[in-house]
């Protein structure tokens, strides 16, 4: 009869996924995963597979929790409003640190991209799932008249998943609130807000 396990997995699969957001996969040793996890390699492995297996998970999760903050984020109209509440969140949280880590996604999208074609397939995936929920919003918004009959849901949205994107990776060179908040104030001035 198998043992229960004692630990749970999903704050181990979290700490796993702060580490390779810190630290990036290549540099991330299964040492690292266990000190952060509490977990054995037999029991990390046991649990998650090996250290990619570990990774893809931490994407998936990632993404889960950004799409739910997005759609969270994007369900309280007006949309100029909820852009502005969404901006301003972004921007507080990558002032405040910790380490400017940037986008884990966009991280694991420059590390990985050309090397491993699972991890970019899951990184466009969290894109697209991203565009989508802003493409829903900003076409609600158009039919409640929030948004400009002739405005492009769908390059709006785009340029959205983009401008986020290009948010935390400037605040990962240089977190100064000041250039932060003039670039989402192009980025909301692009849709009406």
């Amino acid at each position: 009869m198998a043992r229960p396990r004692e630990f749970d997995p999903d704050t181990a699969l979290d700490r796993a996924m702060q580490v390779f957001w810190a630290k990036g996969y290549e540099a991330t040793s299964l040492d690292d995963l266990c000190a952060a996890t509490g977990l054995s390699r037999s029991s990390l492995y046991g649990a998650f597979g090996d250290k990619r297996d570990l990774l893809l998970q931490s994407l998936d999760l990632y993404a889960e929790r950004g799409a739910a903050r997005f759609a969270a984020a994007l369900a309280d109209p007006p949309i100029q409003v909820a852009l502005r509440r969404l901006v301003d969140e972004f921007i507080g949280q990558i002032v405040a640190g910790p380490g400017q880590r940037g986008c884990f996604i966009g991280n694991c999208a420059a590390e990985l991209a050309r090397s491993d074609r699972e991890a970019l397939a899951r990184v466009r995936r969290s894109l697209a799932r991203n565009e989508a929920i802003f493409h829903d919003a900003l076409t609600a918004a158009q039919r409640r008249g929030e948004l400009a009959p002739a405005a492009d849901p769908a390059a709006l949205a785009r340029f959205l998943v983009s401008g986020f994107q290009g948010l935390r990776l400037v605040g990962k060179a240089n977190p100064d609130r000041d250039v932060l908040d003039d670039i989402a104030g192009v980025m909301l001035r692009c849709v009406g807000a």
